[in-house]
C-alpha cells in the first residue's frame, strides 16, 4: 500500500477530476478495502448532473460511488470480532445506518430515523464519500462476503441486484402472480429475475430499444412502448384484467402512469426509480380498486439474500455488464452510460 490514492472528485456538477488523495483509514468497525470494480449507477449520473443539490451530495467536491467490490486490506478497531480478516473478497452496499433507531430495531436501516446526522448514519456515495477510488472505508454493516465464484466485476453488481430483489419483496409477489416490469434497464432486467424468484408464473418487461431487445434475449415477454399503447398491450394479454403486480424501475411520469392503470384489480405496484419531477395519478381507480402503491428504497437485508441468486446464475448480473473503463476514464464511462445509442447496461470501471 501507498499514502495516496487515485480518487474521481465531482468539483461541482459535471465537472469531474481524477485526484491523489490520502489513503482512507478504518476507525471501530470499520475495515479499509482495496477496490476492484466499481459499477455506475443511475444514481451516480443524477449526483454528478447536480440534480439533488445540496442533498446528494450536501456539498462540492465529492467522490461519488456506492456499487463495488474488492479485498479487505485492513481492518479497523473491533472489526476482526465481526469475523473479518485480511485477504477477504467483499462487496459493497451504501446505507450504514444507526442500527438503534426503531425502523433499524425492525431491519428496515434503509429508513434509519437518523438518516444523514453526523455520527449516527452515512450513506456512501451519496452523503458521504463513495467508492470512485483506488481504496474505501466501510462499516462491517456494510460489506458481504463474495464467494470465489463470483468475479469482481459480478460483485460490483450486486447492490443494484439487491435493490431489485427488494423492490419485488415490496411487491408481495405471491407464486403464480403475472409481473409487469415497468423500465428495461439494469434494475428493470434484475426485477425481473427477481420476480420469478419470488414466485412469478410470467414476466412481462415494457420498454423500448436495446434493453428491450436485451430483456427478450434474456427470455421474457415484451411489450415495446413505441409500437402503441402498452397498457392496452397488457391488458390484452391477461384477458382485459391487468397485472397482479408491477415493479416499476424507471422512475419517469409516464412508466407510472402505466403502471397503475396496468394492474388488475386488487394490484399492487412496487416503485423504485425515483422521478425528478412530481407525476399526477388519477385516484379513483386507487379508492374503487383497491389498488396499492409502495415505495421500495435501496435494500434492508438483501445484499445477502441475492448472493447466492448470483452464484447459481439464477439473478444474471453476468448477462449485463456491457462496458469497461480505468478509472483515468470515467468520463467516458459516464457519457457512455449517458448515451442511449451506445448500448449499455451496466459499466464497471477498474480504479
Amino acid at each position: 500500500m501507498t499514502e495516496t490514492m487515485q480518487a474521481l472528485v465531482v468539483l461541482e456538477p459535471d465537472v469531474l477530476e481524477i485526484q491523489e488523495k490520502p489513503v482512507p483509514e478504518p476507525g471501530p468497525h470499520e475495515v479499509l478495502a482495496r477496490v476492484r470494480s466499481t459499477a455506475i449507477c443511475g444514481t451516480d449520473a443524477h449526483l454528478i448532473r447536480g440534480d439533488y443539490p445540496g442533498f446528494w451530495p450536501p456539498a462540492f467536491p465529492f467522490t461519488p460511488g456506492h456499487e463495488w467490490a474488492g479485498d479487505i486490506v485492513a481492518l479497523g478497531p473491533g472489526a476482526e470480532a465481526f469475523g473479518w480478516q485480511v485477504g477477504d473478497r467483499v462487496a459493497g452496499t451504501s446505507h450504514n445506518a444507526c442500527g438503534a433507531c426503531q425502523k433499524c430495531v425492525e431491519g428496515r436501516y434503509n429508513l434509519c430515523e437518523n438518516y444523514g446526522k453526523p455520527g449516527l448514519h452515512a450513506q456512501y456515495g451519496h452523503n458521504v464519500q463513495g467508492c470512485d477510488a483506488t481504496y474505501v472505508v466501510h462499516d462491517v454493516k456494510t460489506i458481504f462476503k463474495l464467494p470465489d465464484s463470483i468475479s469482481y466485476d459480478e460483485g460490483a453488481v450486486i447492490d443494484p441486484a439487491s435493490i431489485a430483489l427488494h423492490v419485488a419483496r415490496r411487491g408481495n409477489i405471491q407464486p403464480g402472480d403475472t409481473v409487469v416490469v415497468t423500465g428495461a434497464g439494469a434494475i428493470g432486467l434484475l426485477a425481473a429475475d427477481s420476480a420469478l424468484i419470488c414466485g412469478a408464473a410470467r414476466v412481462v418487461v415494457v420498454g423500448r430499444g436495446y434493453r428491450l431487445e436485451k430483456a427478450a434475449a434474456l427470455g421474457f415477454e415484451t411489450v415495446d412502448t413505441t409500437a402503441g399503447d402498452p397498457v392496452a398491450e397488457v391488458r390484452g394479454r391477461t384477458g382485459g384484467l391487468g397485472a397482479d403486480v408491477v415493479l416499476e424501475c424507471a422512475g419517469v411520469p409516464d412508466t407510472l402512469t402505466w403502471a397503475m392503470a396496468m394492474l388488475r384489480r386488487g394490484g399492487r405496484c412496487a416503485m423504485v426509480g425515483i422521478p425528478t419531477e412530481d407525476v399526477a395519478l388519477s385516484i379513483q381507480p386507487l379508492v374503487l380498486d383497491e389498488l396499492e402503491l409502495v415505495g421500495s428504497r435501496a435494500s434492508a437485508g438483501e445484499m445477502r439474500r441475492v448472493i447466492p441468486f448470483v452464484a447459481d446464475g439464477r439473478v444474471r448480473v453476468s448477462e449485463l455488464i456491457t462496458h469497461r473503463f480505468p478509472l483515468a476514464e470515467y468520463d467516458k464511462a459516464l457519457a457512455t452510460f449517458n448515451d442511449r445509442s451506445s448500448g449499455a447496461m451496466k459499466i464497471i470501471v477498474h480504479p
